[in-house]
């Protein structure tokens, strides 16, 4: 297992969520939309130039600004 943060994924890769290093109102925020220690996301895209990073959580779609993508790291299988 390998962890990077959001923003470092490969677009439409997996992993699990680790860890959201942004304090605790981040981490309630992030939970409001699903997005929790050990839940599965999926990258869909990443536009360049610090722009957002679309994810896909469950059956929803989010777009996350950069700086919150930064904020979020996840276990990626090394394979």
């Amino acid at each position: 297992m390998k962890r990077l943060s959001l923003v470092k994924m490969k677009e439409s890769g997996k992993g699990k969520v680790a860890e959201i290093s942004g304090g605790s109102a981040l981490a309630n925020r992030m939970m409001s939309m699903g997005i929790y220690k050990g839940r599965e996301i999926t990258k869909l895209s990443h536009f360049a130039l610090r722009g957002p990073v679309a994810i896909k959580v469950g059956r929803s779609t989010f777009a996350l600004g950069h700086g919150v993508a930064a904020k979020i790291l996840i276990d990626v299988d090394t394979e």
